[in-house]
């Protein structure tokens, strides 16, 4: 389906900070690769974690995660390889062989591989709500906030614990056959390497991997019956000495002797691309989905709100957050579904040109389940108080109105971990609508700064490779520029409290009975 989501990736090109390459200067010294779900992007940086100008490509994918949770591992492996294929034919011919690979992946996937390497599932995204049944199952059999405890994750159907119950019993023959469970950026790292090691990010996000060990939760792995030798080695350093597999070094003769850096969660590289790596920034970003996050030094905390979880960035930084199902794809969904006339500036000028809460709705907005802060993957999206004098509009800045809602809930739980953070945003669907920005300002009551980057992924991923290879100190070093700042209107603010406390009232609707 065509979406703004689509528009906006199309209409900004990232612009990091670039340096221009000269015969003999400025040469690449590390590949960075982000991968998500809708497309892959890929980029050349310097030993001191600039991007190099003109050394990106991005090449979208067909498959939105918004209509489909499950994707195909071999079809994003091949984009992978086209995107990196575009990029090296055009670089720098002065530049010389790169070092480094390092790799921005999707968070919180499962997929299955056999004893050749080879898929005996599909890629299960976190937006693959068929596993419903199994979350009803585990929080009837286990202490849900002990897990939580333990492994910073709640029982929900983006997590593995809940995924692998499902498979067990739907896709019986697959299961038996699997000889690995891995995420997207190991079998990517399957791919390149010939290696399925797991980064402590990614292990991090399964819902399986406890955060003070460092290691798999035994306790739980033993409970659900898993066999542990099927889960993958995690990697004790965030450099390997794996290097790239012969047939891509002939591949990309540029790449020859690259070593791995395993792939790093996509929210975790956001957050140190944004520069957001103390208590003292709170990344917000909203693509097609959305999240909220804090990144610092210190082990895993020892009390856990209930809305949120605890990942990690590496072996020193953890991250803490809230995850909101819908952000950008619903607004997608809205323009697509009341097929919108007029161009993408016409309808951010009436947005703009709209007071806080004026239409009258209520939208719950969990068309992709929901995350935080309720962690239901069964509650549904619901559109309240039409009527017939409402217009498209209305219900699309309804909508975002309402997505900043579940940003203000996670922010209120975020508190105790940021010291009067700042809030830092990113996002194409934040860079495409300054209305969207000013709703977020006004609806927290906070200030906002819009980064310059409009794609902080790779430099994320980039920067933490070089930093662990000894090439940076640290990468709290960097600065990020502000594209913007959106100072808050405290009289809108007490209008969307408001609103804020009539969704809650109505929350209940979005929720299956029983819940």
């Amino acid at each position: 389906m065509s979406s703004v989501v689509d528009e906006v990736i199309e209409a900004f090109e990232p612009s990091p900070k670039v340096v221009s390459v000269m015969a003999g200067e400025e040469p690449a010294m590390l590949l960075a690769l982000d991968v998500g779900t809708s497309g892959v992007r890929a980029a050349l940086f310097n030993e001191r974690g600039e991007e190099i100008v003109s050394a990106s490509r991005h090449r979208a994918e067909s498959t939105q995660l918004i209509t489909s949770g499950a994707l195909d591992a071999d079809s994003i492996v091949q984009l992978v390889e086209q995107t990196v294929d575009d990029l090296l034919e055009n670089c720098p011919t002065a530049a010389r062989p790169v070092e480094l690979i390092a790799i921005s992946c999707f968070w919180h996937s499962l997929m299955g591989v056999d004893s050749d390497g080879r898929p005996t599932t599909p890629v299960l995204t976190w937006s693959d709500t068929a596993a419903v049944e199994a979350v009803n199952q585990l929080r009837l059999r286990y202490d849900e906030a002990e897990v939580h405890r333990r492994t910073g994750c709640r029982f929900h159907s983006s997590y593995w614990p809940a995924k692998l119950l499902w498979l067990r019993d739907q896709n019986p023959e697959g299961f038996n056959r699997t000889r690995k469970w891995i995420s997207f950026g190991e079998y990517l790292g399957q791919h390149l390497f010939g290696t399925t090691m797991a980064s402590i990010s990614m292990a991090s996000g399964t819902g399986l991997f406890n955060q003070a060990t460092r290691e798999w939760d035994s306790e739980l792995v033993q409970e659900l019956a898993i066999d542990p030798e099927k889960l993958s080695e995690i990697a004790s350093q965030t450099v390997s000495s794996i290097p790239l597999l012969d047939r891509h070094a002939r591949r990309w003769r540029l790449l020859r002797g690259s070593l791995l850096c395993p792939a790093i969660g996509d929210g975790a590289a956001n957050s140190i691309g944004s520069g957001c790596v103390t208590k003292k920034k709170i990344a917000l970003m909203v693509g097609t989905s959305g999240a909220m996050r804090v990144l610092f030094e210190d082990g895993p905390p020892s009390e856990l709100p209930a809305s949120l979880w605890c990942y990690r960035a590496d072996r020193t930084r953890i991250v803490v957050g809230g995850a909101l199902s819908d952000g950008g794809g619903l607004y997608a969904w809205i323009r697509d579904a009341f097929a919108f006339s007029g161009d993408s500036e016409e309808i951010e000028r009436a947005l703009q040109a709209m007071d806080p809460d004026s239409h009258g709705l209520t939208i719950l907005p969990f068309w992709s389940g929901e995350r935080s802060t309720g962690w239901r993957a069964d509650a549904r999206g619901a559109i309240l108080g039409l009527t017939i004098k409402v217009l498209p509009i209305d219900i699309l800045r309804a909508a975002m109105e309402s997505v900043a809602y579940r940003f203000a809930l996670i922010a209120k739980d975020l508190q105790s971990f940021a010291l009067d953070g700042e809030i830092v945003a990113s996002g194409n669907a934040l860079h495409a609508s300054p209305a969207w920005s000013q709703i977020l300002a006004d609806v927290l009551g906070q200030r906002l700064k819009l980064s310059g980057l409009r794609e902080s992924s790779t430099r994320g991923a980039a920067l933490l490779a070089l930093e662990a290879a000894g090439k940076l100190e640290t990468v709290e070093h960097f600065a990020v520029p502000i594209q913007k700042i959106y100072e808050p209107d405290m009289v809108r603010h007490a209008r969307y409290q408001e609103a804020l406390a009539r969704q809650q009232k109505y929350e209940i609707v979005a929720r299956p009975a029983g819940s």
